[in-house]
């Protein structure tokens, strides 16, 4: 129905610019770009108290939007907000640019008058109120939001019209490449029929008839996703919070990207991977890391003046205040693991795009906020890349101690900050720091402490000790995991890099962020200068 630039769900008007609220792409200059000394925290929106089972843009995301502003805080930075596949993981997106239908608010569905709550609370998302349930989201969730599309007449709704005509360049590709993928039983792309699979002219045209409805339903998700994500965001803006985005360096081979733009990528004429990519073995993993992902065709990407990525990153600055890009240096060199191999012990290193992207992009977008994650094994080529680009680089504390990472152990001892640095106990792919500190040896721990010069607090306290040794360094940003404010040992890790099952699951309850810990989070935030 419109009336007017509004949508009417059974009296619930949505506003013609509800979606677009982080629609601003305005240029920043120098000044603007520097982040002053502050602090923020590290939480994915996967790990928010929710009635539905996982977090999402729901009240209790503005709750604890509010939260963080009352500990003085500047900062929120969340993990890729893109749809996950097997696995659950955010960093194996089905897309770079659309956004997590499990992230849909369903209380915002029952005022709209869409979904009931007795519908909601019909289903079982689990009973666990510190642990997400992926099966039963799954098996579950997308029932009730066929049902809120089912009652929403969104082909009558004008901001749902505006959105699929400015978000086309993506939007089309992304909701046939799912709508497709349901029909197959939700198998990856390369496992579909070959016409299909190699995007033939007339299978494309056959399947856009035959599965109009289901590709109308998944746009339908992506309009609920970024109306309700630009609402948070203004919010949060507002509040003088901002949000920092995260987004993998590569993407998912079974993505619409991979399968709609296959000249982006190191595959052959039958649009399988000749390379793909990973880390070579280290001190952590004696056969290193094997993703999986497509590298890029960075000949390609030069060819076309890096069309693509200045696409994905002004994307990105539309979406989040600061983007975090994950594993940095792989613009330097990356590693290129053949295709098929089991791990990455075969693979080598070859030369990435170097500087000349970034470049590119400021010459195209402007000066916007980036966060470098350069992690792991440094050479002076990745040194060089990160000062050059200006981008703040990543300094993570567990990793001052660890004897399997000497070489580069100094260079996380906090008295060895540069001011433009952001700085971590730990991240999504770390232990707690109180996990850590019980996981490392005698020896370590011992090094720890007398670089504390802390021989006495109890094990069970010394978590803040540490936050206070990130806090007081140059870094000019420090973001804190929430898990780690918490004093939670290893059973509240997020992430454990190289496996299935278990991962992406940890949630808060409001119990824990009492007055008593927001006061403390406050102190130590004015103590050292970041509140």
């Amino acid at each position: 129905m419109d009336t007017g630039g509004q949508c009417v769900f059974r009296g619930k008007a949505l506003k013609n610019g509800a979606w677009s609220v982080c629609k601003d792409t305005g240029f920043q200059t120098e000044e603007e770009e520097r982040m002053d000394r502050a602090a923020g925290i590290l939480l994915s929106i996967t790990s928010l108290p929710s009635r539905y089972g996982i977090g999402c843009f729901s009240e209790s995301a503005y709750r604890f939007v509010d939260w963080l502003k009352e500990a003085g805080q500047t900062y929120w930075q969340i993990l890729p907000l893109g749809p996950t596949g097997y696995g659950d993981s955010p960093y194996q997106s089905f897309s770079t640019f659309a956004g997590n239908p499990y992230f849909i608010s369903l209380e915002e569905l029952t005022e709209q008058g869409i979904l009931t709550r007795e519908e909601c609370e019909g289903v079982s998302f689990g009973w666990q109120a510190d642990r997400v349930n992926y099966r039963l989201l799954y098996e579950n969730r997308y029932p009730l939001l066929r049902k809120a599309f089912a009652r929403s007449h969104i082909g009558d709704c004008s901001p749902y019209q505006v959105f699929v005509q400015e978000q086309a360049w993506w939007l089309e590709n992304y909701a046939l490449f799912m709508a497709v993928k349901d029909h197959f039983g939700g198998v990856s792309w390369m496992e579909w029929e070959e016409d299909i699979r190699l995007r033939g002219g007339e299978a494309l045209w056959r399947y856009r008839e035959k599965l109009q409805e289901e590709i109308e339903f998944h746009k339908y998700l992506q309009f609920e996703f970024f109306r309700q994500w630009g609402k948070l965001k203004g919010y949060a803006n507002s509040q003088g919070i901002k949000m920092i985005g995260d987004i993998p360096i590569y993407v998912a081979l079974d993505s619409a990207d991979a399968w709609a733009n296959p000249e982006l990528f190191q595959l052959n004429e039958e649009k399988v991977p000749t390379a793909v990519s990973g880390c070579p073995p280290d001190g952590f993993s004696a056969k290193g890391q094997l993703w999986g992902n497509p590298l890029y065709r960075w000949e390609y990407h030069r060819e076309t003046g890096f069309q693509w990525w200045l696409e994905r990153m002004k994307h990105c600055f539309w979406l989040y205040d600061v983007v975090r890009i994950d594993h940095f240096r792989g613009f330097d060199a990356y590693y290129s693991i053949p295709y098929g191999d089991v791990s990455a012990v075969n693979g080598h290193w070859e030369k990435g795009p170097g500087i000349e992207l970034f470049r590119r992009m400021e010459e195209e977008l402007g000066r916007h906020q980036v966060i470098a994650e350069d992690l792991g094994y440094m050479t002076d080529a990745v040194r060089r890349l990160v000062k050059d680009s200006g981008f703040p680089g990543m300094k993570v504390l567990e990793f001052a101690f660890d004897s399997r990472d000497s070489g580069c152990a100094k260079d996380y001892l906090p008295h060895n900050y540069e001011e433009n640095c952001v700085a971590y106990t730990g991240t999504h792919d770390n232990e707690t720091i109180v996990g850590w500190f019980d996981s490392i040896s005698r020896e370590e721990q011992q090094k720890a402490r007398e670089y504390l010069c802390d021989q006495y607090t109890p094990r069970e306290e010394l978590y803040r000790a540490f936050i206070a040794l990130v806090m007081q360094s140059r870094a000019r940003l420090c973001m804190i995991p929430l898990q780690d404010y918490l004093g939670h040992d290893n059973r509240s890790r997020m992430n454990h890099p190289s496996t299935l099952g278990g991962n992406w699951q940890w949630r808060f309850t409001w119990e824990e962020l009492n007055d008593q810990r927001k006061k403390e989070i406050l102190d130590t935030a004015r103590r050292y200068g970041r509140a």
